[in-house]
């Protein structure tokens, strides 16, 4: 907020009550206050929301007779928002808006501050007009800046040098934050949180060094770096990792925290040799960013009660299943967060820990060490635990202990690498545990994939035959068959407001494109599918059905596939059809 004198302040609230846009009688109430406690004025007003600071600006730009600009919902281009550093942006409040007849315009909290404005004219050697901007509208411009690789060539030149002197001096771990590399790799991971990167791929080709993201899922190529980086930057990670920076002819993994973007980012590291040169791929796991919260990872209806069902057990197992990267551990820790009570121990084991929970005893997997799933698990079920969570079931030895847990008296949640729900059982028979073992045991397996979810910005659109036929084909069973059944039908399945079955066409969402909203897309959603293990479905596994087999019979007891989940979530206006489509058109 500008920082006006005494009087300056009461003409912009003289205005804001001839203007009716605050209530007379609280500004007197309000005068009595700050009176007693010296608070300014318009502060006062923000802080009890009797205004807000965007009205207080744009008042407050009438008086001191200076152009107001509401950035809340304005997009940049990244060459204009390089005219001033973010460092100096965040730090002086102020970003640029373009050039304007020569000078460079830029919006301001306090416009009446002439040594800032002085300050940035020097800075970038351009004459400066300058505006007035909320706090709001200033911050929504810095989230827009998306990282400045300027400083990669020249770390490409200067780091070489740098490296091979520190090599030679045996010093090479001083190679740290002020080196131009180190700038490099934090522009590069700064991109990348602010784009919410799962991974980053830092990939060697003949002549280049390519940097990919996976954001929401799809891999997208953000830079390409000179080859002559290459060598500087996988040895800058190695350092930060404790890796091996000598080893080139094998794989290695390793991990570290950072703080990007005021958020603490954990990284896992794992490099490996590739034809032109050493691969890396960073796994980033933002603590902040994640909901921890089954429901709004879009688990809901006929899978989530059957899943919280499930979990409201003393003892057996509930199974995540999916591809790698479908959010199989994620959901497990928004599984363990519903039960998590001081009236009972919950001991997990990791292969890492990937977020760390209050409340939750949780050790990471060492095999160098000797602690394996299955060591550890032995290790756990001499711990007094209640519900045991083992991060994955890689072996049979592992399965075998996580039955025996379950059969103890413990609840047991784990993941299994399957396509479907379903996929589980005769997964579970492969790696030589007993039909009945396996069906007194399981309470409930989950089957998932992820979508990625409609952004802000949408369009409607009427399905063409063949998406309608899709549909129909798809959800025919389930769609309320009248009006009447809307409501139930639609709370049922836990999406409210679904259309009427069997029609001619459908009205569905799009997402329209735009730099924020890649494909029209913005985050990412669930498809689930949850089947309980009754006692029909214990007879199945008992005579080794397959999986289509116990598929087709939890189906008819009113089991929502992950195909149909997508397809409602489609319906319901949180993803495409084509999405839908993308990551679940092998299944049924």
């Amino acid at each position: 907020m500008t920082l006006l004198t005494r009087d300056a302040q009461e003409k912009v609230v003289k205005l804001l009550v001839d203007s009716g846009l605050v209530d007379a009688g609280l500004v007197k109430e309000a005068q009595g206050e700050v009176e007693k406690t010296k608070q300014p004025i318009l502060a006062y007003l923000a802080s009890k929301n009797i205004t807000n600071d965007d009205t207080i600006a744009h008042a407050t730009a009438v008086v001191m007779g200076v152009q107001y600009v509401d950035l809340k919902n304005v997009l940049l281009e990244q060459e204009i928002l390089l005219n001033i550093s973010r460092d100096v942006a965040e730090r002086s409040m102020v970003v640029p808006l373009g050039e304007l007849n020569g000078q460079l315009v830029v919006a301001m909290l306090d416009v009446a501050n002439v040594q800032a404005t002085d300050y940035l004219s020097t800075l970038t050697q351009r004459p400066i007009k300058a505006v007035m901007a909320s706090e709001e509208g200033i911050r929504a411009v810095l989230k827009q800046y998306k990282g400045d690789f300027s400083s990669v060539h020249q770390a490409a030149e200067e780091a070489n040098t740098e490296v091979k002197q520190k090599q030679l001096s045996g010093d090479i771990k001083t190679i740290t934050q002020d080196s131009p590399i180190s700038k490099a790799l934090t522009n590069i991971l700064d991109y990348a949180v602010k784009s919410k990167a799962s991974d980053i791929h830092i990939e060697p080709l003949e002549e280049a060094l390519v940097i990919r993201c996976r954001i929401d899922g799809v891999l997208r190529q953000v830079m390409e770096l000179p080859k002559s980086i290459e060598a500087t930057l996988v040895t800058r990670i190695k350092i930060l990792a404790n890796l091996k920076i000598d080893e080139h002819r094998v794989p290695q993994d390793g991990q570290f925290t950072v703080m990007v973007a005021d958020k603490e980012v954990d990284l896992r590291i794992a490099t490996s040799p590739v034809v032109w040169g050493e691969q890396v791929v960073i796994r980033l796991l933002d603590k902040s960013g994640t909901t921890m919260d089954i429901e709004k990872m879009g688990m809901t209806g006929r899978a989530l009660r059957t899943v919280l069902t499930g979990i409201s057990k003393p003892n057996g197992m509930i199974l995540t299943s999916g591809p790698t990267g479908s959010g199989k551990s994620t959901t497990l820790y928004a599984l363990i967060k519903k039960i998590k009570d001081e009236k009972i121990n919950i001991v997990t084991l990791e292969d890492p820990v990937e977020y760390k929970m209050d409340g939750v005893n949780q050790i990471q997997v060492n095999v160098d060490a000797g602690l394996t799933f299955a060591s550890g698990l032995r290790s756990i079920l001499r711990q007094d635990p209640d519900v045991v969570m083992v991060g994955e079931i890689r072996d049979a030895e592992t399965a075998n202990l996580a039955v025996q847990a379950a059969l103890t008296g413990h609840l047991v949640f784990s993941t299994l690498h399957t396509n479907s729900a379903a996929g589980i059982l005769p997964r579970l028979l492969d790696m030589g545990i007993e039909p009945f073992l396996i069906a007194s045991t399981l309470n409930t397996v989950i089957g998932q994939r992820l979508v990625r979810r409609i952004g802000e910005k949408r369009e409607t659109y009427q399905t063409s035959s063949i998406e309608t036929d899709e549909l129909n084909a798809v959800l025919g069973g389930l769609l309320p068959k009248t009006q009447a059944e809307v409501a139930m039908v639609s709370e049922d399945l836990g999406y409210p407001g679904l259309p009427v079955g069997n029609q001619s066409a459908y009205t569905l969402v799009r997402g329209i494109e735009d730099k924020d909203t890649p494909g029209g897309y913005a985050g990412r959603a669930g498809l689930y599918e949850a089947i309980d293990v009754d006692d029909e479905i214990q007879k199945l596994i008992v005579s080794r059905a397959t999986a289509s087999e116990i598929m087709k019979v939890a189906k008819a007891k009113g089991a929502v596939t992950m195909r149909q989940d997508g397809m409602l979530k489609a319906l319901s206006g949180i993803t495409t059809m084509s999405e839908v489509d993308r990551v679940a058109s092998d299944l049924a």
